[in-house]
């Protein structure tokens, strides 16, 4: 069938079937950088990825980068399962929950290997209301008196919080620490046996360290786990955008103001002051 056929049956001007489709000029480069990202941070999804775009100059729509995202194939993590809460016969549902920074902190155990095949493990203490990785302590064996110590130096330097939630662990129960956390003026929040859901946000923490650092690193000593577990930690805390935060990273590094304080859980414009995700992100950014 000829052209001027096809185009009457489908009644579209032999005009547009002849224009040649034009694609934007930034295409390429915006293309280029997604894959870049998606490259480095492999458990990222579009969203996130967006929000790192933003950091980094682009003005782009996440339709769009979805649509690219989709186009080159890239894998969009699968969301986790959702978790029951601890119900009351009355039908109530008891539930500590952060109000305020420093309101609730908590602590859990993670564990992996070195390349030898040693076990070593990780104590990670987060604030609930921040969603801030305080600290992850990585040492052979972690007991009821590292804990402790870490603790300690926190406080030192954050002041005690209201509430240290934890599981049930011979190294939280210790008579030692329990007392030491009381003195201080912190009470204790342990879950109930069998139900980590109870400390949500410690576990999603955990959940996005091995799958964001541990499963995609293999560590030859134990020094060189504790320096690229605390360079996770600092991106975590100034880089990687949270999804609760509206997609804003926890504490990044940004000029506080004199006199002021800068909060990134607080409704303010979008931070621009975090350090590019990746060196070869485009610095000057367009209107899309």
């Amino acid at each position: 069938m000829s052209e001027r056929r096809a185009c009457a049956v489908l009644r579209q001007p032999r005009s547009t079937q002849r224009e040649p489709a034009r694609g934007r000029d930034d295409e390429a480069a915006l293309t280029a950088d997604i894959v870049e990202l998606a490259k480095a941070y492999g458990r990222y999804g579009y969203r996130r990825i967006t929000a790192l775009l933003r950091h980094a100059g682009w003005m782009v729509n996440a339709k769009r980068v979805q649509r690219i995202w989709r186009r080159e194939g890239l894998k969009v993590p699968q969301k986790q399962p959702k978790r029951g809460r601890l119900w009351l016969n009355d039908g109530s549902c008891v539930r500590l929950r952060a109000e305020r920074p420093n309101h609730v902190s908590a602590y859990d155990f993670v564990e992996d290997r070195t390349h030898d095949g040693r076990k070593f493990r990780m104590l990670c203490i987060i604030d609930e209301f921040t969603r801030e990785a305080l600290a992850i302590r990585v040492k052979r064996r972690l007991n009821s008196t590292d804990v402790l110590e870490t603790l300690a130096d926190l406080m030192i330097l954050r002041g005690p919080p209201a509430y240290v939630r934890s599981d049930n662990g011979p190294e939280f129960i210790a008579k030692t620490l329990r007392e030491w956390i009381a003195a201080i003026g912190s009470q204790t929040a342990y879950i109930e046996p069998g139900s980590p859901w109870e400390n949500g946000h410690c576990e999603s923490f955990n959940s996005k360290l091995r799958d964001e650092l541990l499963n995609g690193e293999m560590f030859f000593s134990l020094a060189e786990a504790q320096v690229m577990i605390e360079a996770w930690r600092r991106h975590f805390n100034a880089v990687r955008p949270h999804s609760s935060l509206s997609y804003r990273p926890p504490a990044p590094e940004t000029i506080i103001p004199r006199g002021g304080t800068i909060a990134p859980w607080a409704s303010a414009p979008a931070i621009g002051g975090a350090r590019s995700p990746s060196p070869s992100i485009a610095s000057a950014g367009q209107m899309h």
